[in-house]
């Protein structure tokens, strides 16, 4: 099967539950999420058995001009496996939590206003795919947007809850901001090497003399995908959205927007980043100034939060300043050393697992206890000793503990920060760490040694105990024997 068909499935299923909901009566709107996960499923098993135009050179379609803008490689198909594992994830966990959404949207007494929240993260699902396998800047762009455009309505749509218009408000403005440093950087790097191919970019910056130009490109584009990722200088955004979007949303925004702009990044790195490159030191400085910043900023930040939302948002962009120094950091790897590329895609990975596994438990204490700041776990240890537990496991994973998918991301990027001998890098990157033990904590203390305010019994849904469980065993199972996500990756 060719490569193009995942994305052109994966639309058709967004356009076929859009009209469904709209054209089939129903109360109920949850046979939306299921029946969008059960698809997104189904493509991400057709995604193994997808080919490119170098695996099959004789074939019709292997010469049709799409390919000088689409690629299918072994990076493409991880992150477009990626991408459906995520949205299927938080189509599950918004059938979970649409009373919250239904009592902040059209009708508060029905679900009628929330069926268009299932087929929404499946276009915004096609556009990651589409970035994945970006080849050329404008094709890129143009997913990007898709991406975009499509989180602008998910962030904003509670629409009686003020907290997420203004969220939404805020993430347009700041997307606006961002797609205009975008397009300019792309006019700049295009007027410095006449192409916008991203393979037949080494070719024509090699030799170069004035590369000036061509740097201000790209730290207009660096600029733009920091909003993406999370990153220092367009990280302002991010405490506020996640705070005021639903938490599916938040979840999305998190996990699935974030790997979306690093493949983005690694994509249009690469070409700037090989030997004999004549802007690899200066890209490589940028690079390791800004996973310095944004780990300070995000880590610091995150020690004063109460609300737990905010607090993961502060901690999202501390991920992204250690996934910005493994590419600092850059390496191409070798059969005994792993690459940055590696790095950030198994980070990414395990980052999934923990994170969507929180915000499932984070949704079910926003379903039954009306509220999302730390103080709202007092007490989880003794209604849910299950629930407290598997929140414990995964926060331990995001700090970094030992015998957790968490430390394996970790320690790949501190080992590719010695190898490359950035010990300026490396330190901050440790007092990031330490920082992230404080304030991981600080909610886990809150669930076994403070007294409930609330001893209700917090009873999980089939679907979300079935996810916490299985994102929770994977955490663990991961931090003892990685080989599978590194087998898939390379």
């Amino acid at each position: 099967m060719p490569a193009y068909y995942l994305e052109a499935l994966t639309v058709t299923l967004g356009f076929v539950i859009l009209l469904a909901e709209a054209f089939v009566p129903s109360k109920n709107k949850s046979w939306a999420g299921i029946a969008g996960a059960i698809g997104l499923v189904l493509i991400l098993i057709l995604a193994f058995f997808a080919i490119g135009p170098n695996e099959k050179p004789e074939a019709a379609w292997a010469a049709w001009p799409l390919w000088n803008f689409y690629q299918y490689d072994s990076l493409a198909r991880f992150y477009k496996v990626f991408a459906l594992l995520t949205t299927a994830l938080v189509l599950l966990m918004a059938v979970d939590y649409r009373k919250v959404l239904s009592r902040f949207t059209e009708n508060p007494e029905s679900e009628e206003g929330t069926g268009e929240f299932y087929s929404l993260p499946i276009f915004a699902c096609a556009g990651m795919m589409w970035m994945a396998s970006a080849k050329d800047l404008a094709g890129a762009f143009v997913a990007l947007e898709l991406v975009t455009i499509t989180f602008y309505i998910l962030v904003a749509f509670m629409r009686r809850n003020v907290g997420s218009l203004e969220a939404g408000v805020k993430y347009l403005i700041l997307g606006a901001l961002s797609t205009g440093f975008l397009v300019y950087g792309i006019a700049w790097i295009y007027g410095s090497t006449v192409t916008m191919r991203l393979d037949l970019m080494p070719a024509a910056i090699s030799g170069m003399e004035n590369t000036i130009p061509l740097l201000f490109g790209i730290a207009l584009v660096l600029v733009a995908l920091g909003f993406k990722v999370g990153a220092v200088p367009m990280q302002m955004w991010i405490p506020d959205v996640y705070q005021g979007a639903p938490t599916p949303t938040t979840a999305f925004l998190s996990v699935g927007s974030k790997a979306a702009g690093f493949i983005l990044l690694i994509r249009f790195l690469t070409p700037f980043l090989e030997d004999g490159s004549p802007v690899r030191t200066q890209v490589l400085t940028i690079l390791l100034i800004l996973a310095a910043a944004t780990l300070l900023f995000g880590n610091l930040a995150a020690i004063a939060q109460s609300n737990f939302k905010r607090l993961l948002a502060y901690s999202s962009i501390a991920h992204a300043g250690f996934l910005i120094l493994a590419l600092a950091a850059w390496s191409p790897g070798s059969e005994s050393a792993i690459s940055s590329v590696e790095a950030v895609s198994f980070y990414l990975a395990t980052y999934l697992l923990m994170t969507l596994g929180i915000f499932f438990i984070l949704a079910q204490v926003r379903i039954h206890r009306d509220g999302e700041a730390i103080s709202d776990f007092n007490g989880l240890g003794k209604s849910n000793p299950a629930l407290a537990l598997a929140l414990t496991v995964l926060l331990a994973a995001l700090a970094g503990v030992p015998l957790t998918a968490g430390f394996i991301g970790k320690f790949f990027v501190f080992q590719l920060a010695v190898s490359a001998q950035l010990w300026v890098g490396l330190v901050i990157a440790i007092i990031a760490a330490a920082a992230g033990f404080y304030y991981y904590f600080k909610t886990v203390r809150a669930m076994w040694w403070i007294e409930a305010h609330d001893e209700s019994v917090i009873k999980l849904p089939t679907i979300s105990k079935i996810a916490i469980g299985a994102l929770t065993f994977l955490t663990l199972l991961f931090g003892v024997y990685p080989d599978p996500i590194l087998a898939l990756l390379r």
